[in-house]
């Protein structure tokens, strides 16, 4: 039965969507999930509605502050790190070949079964380990104390991976493996406190833009890998000592690029250093009202009103509950398994594709007869492929995400990469075998690049995005860093699955395109923090409880301003 009277009040949605509309909210978990796709497809934008709310003054200059210097130059720094994750993630696809035919020459060329799962897996399981440790350590210390940490262990390990010598070849395999394992360590920390910091500084109009910019670095970071092997692998195989010492010349070839990983990393660590901590961490967890202004001062030209230590910074409901409360399950459980199950998904994907693309390129005759190449001529064909990809498909996806982010909204893009991704995969999955007639390679290779598009004009940027928007400042890394831990889950999955499993590579495909539905369902869980205040978002700052909040809100049926729910019984 409808309560119609006039005078009937109806409970308001806690963000309430500007619109005349008038739904319907059906009893079941179908309604729920219909209603979710109506709110995500649509572009109301979700406001605060009615709730009493206050803000810090330096927390309110900071979301008002138009784009400085010193945005960009935050954007260079910490997306510094992100190149230097992703080329040395990557580089090693492009050299694990390489390793074949100088260690195991005579044996097939090719790397035993269970090296070849460690060295391209095990930075993954260091990278795991790294984002749950330096996310629950960014929010305990600062993010600003240990950024520095991170760039220590990710030079220091680039450099010792190419320094692993050994007579034995397994002793050689199984320290470059060791140290893969602690560049991961250190790679993981950088993707919690990267987003964080970003977040943290950015004004609440071009956050989006300004995250996704961090992370876009992850694509040059790729193009990168390919084209310094690509260039070191054509100055060794042009040489005379490669015609009479093939093996000795490519084994200088695979260090270097190693070891090269190292240079971005040191270049900006100073800069690193001379980074203040974040006015966020400052003032609502360090509770330091002054210094968290003045180190915004310093770096940014905002006006800030006089700052006394007597602003209340007291959570909502005055306690702060803790990652494995009731309170947090209540508020931000379903939250944290959708951004932790869309990174899983999407990384089981991404870095399947990644990893692997020269063994699903292989399966449709792309580098034609790979037996009749030299080590460093199969690996320049394999280089060239991905560079390829990268500049086709990735980096443009990388762009538009930045361009559009602020304008679409996290969860459009987010749904709209992963069914594309389905559909482009399913395209390459169906007819595989029709691609590996020659003239069909071009048509591969571009369906290929669209994946890419798609997964970078999409659930690649957004996964990194929403973890770092949509919990509490005292929280906010440790949450970013067990959703990003997810993703890596996904990786080593798909690590695993191509490397082990014996399903065809059309199968392997095929399981990859139902990843990407299973991200679809649980996009529709998350919340849209486009436009929004991190605090108006997490609500962490709100004047009383959530529940004194709904139980003030009442408004009647003629007021159409905002979007109700209404019970049939």
């Amino acid at each position: 039965m409808l309560a119609a009277a006039s005078s009937t009040t109806w409970p308001a949605r806690r963000h309430a969507c500007c619109s005349s509309s008038l739904f319907f909210h059906l009893n079941g978990v179908g309604s729920s999930m219909l209603y979710r796709v109506l709110d995500a497809v649509t572009s109301a934008k979700c406001e605060t509605g009615r709730r009493a709310r206050k803000q810090l003054k330096v927390l309110d200059a900071l979301d008002a502050a138009r784009t400085q210097l010193y945005h960009f130059t935050t954007i260079v720094i910490a997306g510094m790190g992100f190149f230097t994750d992703a080329y040395d993630l990557f580089s090693i696809c492009l050299v694990a070949d390489l390793l074949g035919h100088i260690y195991y020459q005579g044996r097939g060329n090719k790397l035993p079964g269970s090296f070849a799962g460690a060295v391209s897996g095990v930075a993954l399981c260091g990278t795991l380990l790294g984002q749950l440790f330096f996310g629950w350590l960014g929010d305990r210390m600062g993010r600003k104390r240990i950024y520095g940490v991170t760039l220590k262990l990710m030079v220091l390990c680039s450099l010792a991976s190419g320094l692993s010598f050994h007579r034995d070849p397994e002793c050689v395999l199984a320290t470059l493996c060791f140290f893969r394992f602690w560049l991961g360590f250190g790679v993981g920390g950088d993707y919690p406190l990267s987003a964080t910091i970003m977040a943290e500084y950015a004004n609440k109009r071009t956050r989006g833009a300004f995250i996704a910019a961090v992370f876009a670095m992850q694509g040059f970071g790729n193009l990168a890998a390919g084209a310094v092997v690509l260039m070191i692998s054509a100055r060794f195989k042009n040489t005379a000592a490669y015609e009479t010492d093939p093996l000795g010349q490519a084994d200088y070839v695979w260090r270097i690029v190693l070891m090269l990983g190292a240079a971005p990393a040191l270049l900006t660590y100073y800069w690193r250093m001379k980074m203040p901590e974040t006015a966020r961490y400052t003032a609502l967890v360090a509770k330091n009202l002054k210094l968290a202004a003045s180190d915004m001062a310093e770096v940014l030209d905002i006006d800030i009103d006089a700052v006394t230590d007597k602003e209340d910074v007291s959570p909502r409901g005055g306690h702060e509950f803790g990652l494995f409360s009731a309170e947090f399950v209540r508020r931000h459980g379903r939250q944290l398994l959708a951004t932790t199950v869309c990174w899983f998904v999407l990384d089981v994907v991404f870095y399947s594709l990644n990893l692997f693309m020269k063994d699903i390129f292989a399966g449709i005759g792309w580098f034609g007869d790979a037996d009749s190449m030299g080590p460093l001529e199969q690996t320049y064909a394999i280089a060239r492929t991905q560079a390829i990809v990268a500049a086709a498909g990735s980096l443009p996806g990388y762009v538009l995400t930045v361009l559009f982010v602020d304008r679409m909204g996290r969860i459009k893009i987010q749904l709209m990469g992963f069914a594309m991704m389905t559909i482009f995969m399913l395209g390459l999955a169906g007819p595989y075998k029709f691609w590996s007639h020659p003239n069909m390679h071009a048509g591969f290779a571009t369906m290929y690049a669209f994946v890419f598009f798609f997964a970078n004009f999409g659930p690649n940027s957004t996964t990194f995005i929403l973890p770092t928007e949509i919990f509490p400042t005292r929280l906010r890394s440790t949450c970013n860093g067990i959703s990003a831990a997810g993703g890596k889950c996904g990786a080593i999955i798909g690590v695993l699955w191509f490397q082990y499993s014996r399903t065809s590579v059309q199968g392997s495909l095929l399981m990859l395109a139902g990843c990407n539905l299973v991200g679809v369902m649980f996009t529709l869980a998350l919340p849209e923090p486009k436009g929004l205040s991190l605090e108006d978002i997490t609500g962490e700052m709100d004047e009383g409880s959530e529940q004194q909040s709904e139980e003030s809100v009442a408004v009647t049926a003629v007021d159409s301003e905002f979007i109700h729910s209404v019970e049939i019984l």
